[in-house]
Order: C-alpha cells, then structure tokens, then sequence
C-alpha cells in the first residue's frame, strides 16, 4: 500500500508546491488539508480544487472559525494571555486548531506522516509537530521547506515546470499571518528594527492618528464569556469580529515589538489585534471587579506561565491542561458588565458594574456614609509589620 502523507494546506505557493515536492521526494500520496481560521481572502472550494489540480489524491476544507473562538481565543481571553505583557498569541492559538483536524485527516486516510510548510526559524515548526506528537505519537511529520531545502526560488521553479495553477511571479515583500484573533506581519524591511511601520502594512485597524469621534460600547460578560455588546446577544466568534470592525476603526490593538521566539533569536514583529486587545481590557477590568484579591494575584503569574506554554507550543500539555481548570475556577464569578471608550489607538474602560462585585461603595467611600472601622487599623499594621520591625531590630544590633 503506498504510504500517504496528510499535508497543511494554505493555498498558497509554497503549500502548492509541496504536494508534488513530497510526491517525488518520498513517493507518497498526498492529502491536502486547508483549516479557515478567519484568515480571509480565497474561498475554501477554490483552495480545495487547486489542491487536486496540483497533484493532491484528496483534499479536505474546513470552516473552523467557530471552533477557534469558542475553544481557543475564548481560553486565551479567560487566561488574559499576553505573551512578554503584548502579543494576544495570534498565530500560536491558530496551530493546535489546525493540528486537530491534521491528525483528524490522517486518522481518517491512514496516513503515517504528516507534513507543513515552516521553516526551521520559527515557532510554527515546534507548534505543529509538538502538537501532532502530543495527539498521536505513531505519526511522523515532514517539512520540505526544511527538510529538504526548498527555497522560494526553488518554488517557483518547480511550478513553472510542472505548470502548476498558481501565481509564481510576484512576491510579498512581507510575511503575514491572519485569523480571527488578529494579524501578524513580519520581514521585508521590517527586519530593520530601526525602521518605523508604514501605513500600508495595516489591515485590521485605522490609522490612530486621524480625528475622528470615539466609540463606546457596553460588554457583557457571564462567567469570563462575552455574551452581549450593547444588550444585543452575540457568540464569541461575533464578539470578536464585532470588535475587530469597531476597535480597528479606531486603530486600536497595533503593536510593534521585539519578541524571543522559541528557537533562541528575537524577531521584530508588527501585530494588529484590535479584538483581542479590547476584549482582554474589558475582562480584565471585570475581573478587578469581581474576583478575590489572593486568587487575582496567584492568577497574574499563571496566565504568563499559561501564555508561554501556549507560545512555546505546548497546547495539548498536561501542565496547560492543569492550567485550564485553574483559570476555569477563576473566571466562575468573572459575569457583569464593562463599559469600553474606543478612541486614538486606545481601549480605556469608563464603567463597570456586576451583581456579584466584591467592591463595596460603604467600605470604600470616604463620605457619611462609609461604614469601615478606622479603629482597626492601628492593631492591623502592628501585626503585619511585626515580623519586619524584629528583622529590623536584629539588623540594628548586627
């Protein structure tokens, strides 16, 4: 029986061309498997026929926006998750959505191998494979761009010959990565990291710069899950797309930064994620309101561990999975509402209000009507202090 190989599937040139590459290189027939994750441009019919006409046996298409929000951005908004503080974990959340139905296709076709196209530069390479390794150990994985050294001109080369039915001509200056989530641009003369980002590279979001008025919005949150935007019922796919068309508007969630990657190098990266930015902000501030100081603190240091984990590759982890029921139990009162000012770049929250805030107006105000014992104060600084004020003492007598 010949072997087969299950291959992620863009569409694009390089994804193109290895169907054929890994056909002649390892005498395999190959399965090709395009994931929409909200990335835009062709649709899934015309990708799934050009595969069959580059040589693929089969292929498969499928729409998996609604799964990527409800099981993979909204875990990321629960965990607040910023990689290095920043980056809402654009591309690395679309990987292991896309890994699920690789590993799914080669179960169902009987593939040994499956196969991508990274390079051996970046973080995508680890978060395909570590994934397809974490869900089904029997199957290998192929990289011809870096196994076998296929450079774009090589690319390009083989598809003239083979009359592929695909643009070989013009190049993009830049790198890109999109999904629902956000959009990552990289390379080209970005790799200057004293150059500043051009207008043109934008996509998601407007120029912050120019005047215009701002934008408010209220959003609804039940247990960490954004349920409403201005009382109006909405799925997470909708919240976020929602916020992607409002946020970006008003060029709210640019980024440009310098980040480690997995592989030991920083990369210069240019982000847009107006979405994810304003609804992280938003839960944030939800969870300000509504969630008990020692839990919100011992949080903070596991949505980083928690975003790492992520951006390292490591999704189908025991400690991410670990993580995800931490965060889960955290988020259980994480419900009300935030209200949000979009405006010049920015998402600031001007309201917030909950039926089960922890912040209670009578203990907090300084008017007639505060309610906090003062008198209580004095014996509670004497003790906290204690063990301080004796360290200090014995560092007198020292």
């Amino acid at each position: 029986m010949t072997n087969r190989v299950v291959l992620a599937y863009s569409g694009g040139l390089d994804t193109s061309v290895c169907i054929g590459w890994i056909a002649e290189q390892t005498g395999a027939e190959v399965i090709a498997v395009a994931v929409d994750v909200g990335q835009g441009g062709e649709d899934l019919e015309t990708i799934r026929k050009r595969a069959l006409d580059c040589g693929a046996v089969e292929a498969e298409v499928a729409d998996a926006r609604t799964e990527f929000a409800e099981e993979y951005c909204l875990p990321a908004l629960k965990a607040n998750a910023l990689y290095m503080d920043r980056y809402p974990l654009v591309s690395a959340l679309s990987r292991p959505t896309i890994v699920k139905h690789l590993v799914a296709a080669a179960r169902k076709h009987g593939a040994d191998t499956v196969g991508h196209g990274c390079t051996g530069k970046g973080n995508d390479q680890v978060r395909f494979e570590v994934g397809i390794q974490s869900l089904a150990p029997e199957l290998k994985c192929i990289a011809p761009v870096r196994d076998y050294g296929m450079t774009r001109d090589k690319a390009i080369a083989f598809a003239e010959v083979k009359a592929l039915p695909i643009e070989t001509t013009k190049k993009n200056p830049y790198s890109i990565d999109q999904n629902v989530w956000g959009r990552a641009v990289e390379t080209g003369f970005l790799e200057d990291i004293w150059n500043a980002p051009i207008e043109d590279i934008y996509s998601y979001t407007a120029n912050p710069a120019t005047p215009r008025e701002p934008d408010e919005l209220v959003i609804t949150f039940e247990s960490g899950v954004p349920v409403a935007i201005d009382g109006r019922k909405v799925t997470v796919l909708e919240a976020i797309t929602e916020l992607n068309k409002r946020a970006g508007a008003q060029g709210v969630g640019r980024l440009d930064m310098v980040e480690d990657r997995l592989v030991g190098i920083k990369s210069r990266e240019v982000y847009e994620a107006p979405g994810a930015i304003a609804l992280i902000t938003a839960h944030q501030e939800l969870e300000n309101v509504t969630v008990e100081r020692e839990l919100a603190r011992f949080k903070r240091g596991v949505e980083q561990r928690w975003g790492e984990l992520v951006y390292d590759g490591l999704w189908f982890s025991p400690l991410k999975r670990a993580l995800d029921g931490f965060i889960e139990t955290a988020n259980e009162h994480v419900t009300g509402e935030i209200r949000l000012s979009l405006h010049a770049g920015r998402a600031w929250v001007t309201g917030r209000r909950s039926a089960v805030s922890l912040y209670d107006y009578n203990l907090a105000t300084y008017d007639s009507e505060d309610v906090f014992d003062q008198s209580l104060a004095k014996g509670f600084i004497d003790l906290w202090g204690l063990p301080s004020k004796i360290a200090a003492r014995r560092d007198q007598r020292a």
